[in-house]
């Protein structure tokens, strides 16, 4: 019998491709708010002896976990067999560290409710900044697709003699993956940040790089202060425009305009958005398969 893949108020494009990839079947719910703005919630696909997969992507979650949550109670209690998740973006992971007393390190109550509420997980490159892997605070099987290879592919066929740069030190491991996938070379940054929309960068020698296009690459995009930093200085290193890539594009306020009006903007298909151009759903696919068939 077939998996149903239920999509809890997510990307119907990105939807479209998982059925295709998976050979899904859609399960239908109502979803509706009582006067009283809570929410009403039915399943109406039997799902009784199936496995169902619930695309529902975090981004903005605090409008979206309790009903998150609702619905795998639901599928349970209908005798569902395995229940998995499908999180393009998962949040509440850059919250990783007390920085101060009484401060809630969100991340790990956020995976406890996860945990508790599916049997596997699959997201696209988490905010692994202080945790080894996802195992460290979730309890569930989870498979992490890794935008590298993907990024590669799309600057390969796209951009004539790329130079990677990345926005900081953390991000070199990172941003050299995709350099030596992509066959082009890499440049990192220096980065002071002192506040969300005060960063400071420094840039390596870039003289003999002149003819080649920079790239920037990051995992997140939010408030674009680093890449808008960053691409004032090649500008006045006279290197050609830009293209700032990530993974996850949030554009915090009036980001994306801004990094608009100085670079080309690309991200993959995780959070919807017009920048939107790599794509993730055979990936992501193919992760599920594994968790499924395991």
């Amino acid at each position: 019998m077939k998996t149903l893949l239920i999509n809890l108020e997510s990307d119907p494009q990105l939807e479209a491709q998982l059925l295709n990839q998976l050979d899904a079947q859609k399960g239908e719910t109502e979803l509706r708010r009582f006067p009283d703005d809570e929410t009403y919630l039915r399943v109406l696909t039997d799902c009784k002896d199936r496995n169902v997969v619930i695309f529902c992507n975090l981004y903005q979650p605090d409008n979206k976990i309790l009903r998150l949550l609702l619905l795998s109670y639901t599928l349970r209690q209908m005798g569902a067999l395995k229940i998995g998740l499908i999180t393009p973006y998962l949040a509440y992971m850059r919250q990783d560290k007390q920085f101060h007393d009484g401060e809630c390190v969100s991340s790990r109550p956020f995976a406890r409710l996860i945990s508790e509420s599916v049997d596997f997980m699959v997201t696209v490159d988490p905010h692994l900044h202080r945790y080894d892997s996802l195992d460290e605070i979730y309890s569930i099987p989870s498979r992490v697709v890794h935008a590298a290879p993907l990024i590669a592919d799309w600057i390969r066929n796209n951009i004539r003699k790329p130079l990677l740069i990345g926005p900081d030190s953390e991000s070199e491991q990172w941003v050299s993956s995709v350099a030596e996938l992509a066959g082009a070379p890499f440049q990192v940054l220096n980065k002071i940040r002192r506040g969300d929309y005060d960063v400071e960068v420094t840039l390596p020698e870039v003289e003999r790089w002149r003819e080649h296009t920079p790239v920037l690459v990051d995992d997140i995009i939010s408030s674009g202060r680093t890449m808008l930093e960053t691409i004032a200085h090649l500008q006045h290193a006279g290197m050609p425009r830009a293209t700032c890539i990530a993974v996850h594009g949030i554009f915090a306020a009036d980001a994306y305009p801004q990094l608009e009006a100085v670079a080309e903007v690309i991200t993959s298909r995780c959070i919807p958005h017009p920048s939107s151009q790599i794509e993730i759903a055979p990936a992501i696919a193919a992760a599920t398969r594994e968790l499924l068939e395991g």
